[in-house]
């Protein structure tokens, strides 16, 4: 899948590992200062992931679903964020549950990226919770 020189690839733990979890180091360990114990998990083999390359084949932002329908690890390099590339990361992923027959996919947003998710169609629901010392909220789209 690609746009202009955007191409967002979908593969294994074992493909997209490289880049992706560079990604995820400068986003979530690095900026948001999350123990990188808790940044890597044994859920990383067991999930799709999205990964957005420019041209050059240098990864931007990646993502991934797990197999119960649970988007997450949505990470998009500082200088590369307001470009769209979320969004991409984010309907390839949407995209792959459907082809699953999954009936909805879920999501624990940052508090800060609601807005993100409200504009791609995602409804929260529950209360506020806190995970690595960042509040978040539960979101879902049903697909069915």
């Amino acid at each position: 899948m690609s746009q202009g020189s955007i191409e967002i690839r979908i593969g294994a733990w074992s493909e997209l590992s490289q880049a992706a979890s560079a990604i995820r180091y400068e986003v979530f360990v690095h900026e948001q200062h999350v123990p990188l114990e808790l940044e890597l998990d044994e859920m990383d083999v067991l999930s799709v992931h999205a990964l957005a390359v420019d041209a050059q084949g240098r990864g931007l932002a990646t993502g991934r679903l797990l197999p119960d329908g649970h988007i997450g690890r949505m990470a998009v390099l500082q200088a590369e964020r307001k470009k769209g590339l979320g969004a991409q990361v984010l309907r390839a992923l949407i995209e792959v549950a459907k082809r699953k027959a999954y009936p909805e996919v879920i999501l624990g947003a940052q508090l800060h990226a609601k807005g993100f998710y409200v504009r791609q169609g995602f409804i929260e629901f529950g209360d506020v919770f806190m995970d690595a010392n960042i509040p978040h909220i539960m979101m879902r789209m049903p697909l069915v």
